[in-house]
């Protein structure tokens, strides 16, 4: 008997290996999947402050204004500089509006960033509806380049009527630029788009 016993415990310990490598290669998988699917979560339901993307303008404008303001900021480690092209905006409620940021290379090298967003105060952000922006996209820029980033929106009529947003008079749109590796050939192409411009 203890001949057999000995003999299974190499099967136990061997199932006991597989089992945690499973546990292991699955929580890394999760670990990657998080982050974007937390991101989709954020967007369609507008939590932490995040604002919903939507494909349509709103069909109702309200006779009342509510304030924008604009921050840019930039992670540490990213040699750019990214700037609102304006402070603020008072559109109507419901209204579509466009502003610009703009982000510069200060850089000698070819860069790429990607920017993250949110909205505060946080309950407006279910409310604060993009149209077009930059966020989660990647932005390669040759050294010394500037470029001009729209962003389209509006602001729900929705945030009127709801309880804890009915009194909001002002909503801070908030953008961080993170330095992200640069995609397959986009350094070559930078290099060449600066080298085309010095020409000219």
């Amino acid at each position: 008997m203890t001949e057999e016993t000995g003999q299974r415990k190499p099967r136990n310990n061997g199932a006991i290996v597989a089992m945690c490598l499973v546990f292991v290669i699955g929580m890394t998988g999760m670990s990657f999947a998080a982050v974007p699917l937390y991101r989709i979560f954020c967007q369609v339901t507008g939590y932490n402050g995040t604002a919903q993307r939507v494909e349509q303008y709103s069909n109702t404008i309200l006779d009342k204004t509510i304030k924008v303001t604009f921050d840019a900021n930039v992670a540490p480690g990213l040699d750019w500089e990214f700037k609102p092209m304006q402070k603020s905006v008072s559109p109507k409620i419901g209204e579509t509006v466009q502003v610009m940021f703009e982000a510069r290379n200060k850089s000698s090298e070819p860069i790429n960033g990607q920017a993250i967003f949110n909205v505060t105060p946080l309950q407006a952000g279910a409310y604060f509806n993009k149209v077009e922006c930059f966020c989660f996209t990647d932005t390669t820029l040759p050294p010394g380049e500037t470029l001009e980033m729209p962003v389209v929106f509006f602001v729900d009529p929705a945030i009127t009527e709801a309880e804890e947003t009915k009194d909001i008079k002002v909503l801070t749109l908030s953008y961080t630029f993170f330095e992200h590796d640069l995609p397959a050939g986009a350094e070559a192409a930078a290099l060449e788009v600066k080298a085309a411009g010095s020409k000219g």
